[in-house]
């Protein structure tokens, strides 16, 4: 892209006129009263091929299911996977089934042991996460998503940074709900 100078207001403009962000830019008039394009004002999205978001439901969901584990009933990961197909994009039934299947290993976790501590909860939300991301990846297309894992290290790595965040948070969250 080659940008040049606009003589009038000195705003930079684009040398190709059908780039999609500049002419969603262009419609919005200058203050001056000219259709130059403003980039000084307005975020453009950030559009990526691959995934770098983490999934923020399951997150939010593990750390409460953590944090107070007879809170949700085993049952509940599958409603909820089934809203977060559909909001995901994800074929519908897979995260209800990948919830589900990480509820009842919660379960069962919660059953064989007596106690756990914060970097145990971490770990096991981190390898729940892992598992969802890689197996909902792979459910899309397991042949051609096979080779190509790495695209969900980003994605991985972010979610295992922010379960503390999120943990924290539905903490209080939940010290509210007590002791209202």
């Amino acid at each position: 892209m080659i940008w040049k100078r606009n003589p009038a207001n000195s705003a930079p403009i684009p040398s190709i006129p059908d780039w999609p962000a500049t002419l969603a830019v262009a419609d919005q008039a200058d203050p001056a009263g000219d259709r130059g394009p403003r980039f000084d004002d307005h975020a453009l999205p950030i559009i990526t091929d691959y995934p770098i978001l983490p999934p923020m439901g399951l997150l939010v969901i593990l750390a409460w299911r953590l944090i107070r584990p007879g809170y949700w009933a085993v049952w509940a990961g599958f409603p909820l996977g089934l809203i977060d197909d559909i909001f995901s994009g994800q074929p519908f039934g897979s995260a209800a089934f990948l919830w589900s299947v990480i509820f009842i290993l919660l379960e069962t976790l919660d059953r064989k042991a007596v106690r756990r501590d914060y970097w145990q909860d971490w770990l096991i939300a981190s390898i729940a996460t892992t598992i969802v991301l890689i197996c909902g990846m792979l459910i899309v297309d397991f042949q051609s998503n096979l080779l190509r894992l790495d695209l969900l290290v980003p994605q991985i790595l972010l979610s295992i940074l922010l379960y503390p965040f999120v943990a924290r948070l539905i903490g209080a969250i939940d010290n509210w709900r007590v002791a209202s």
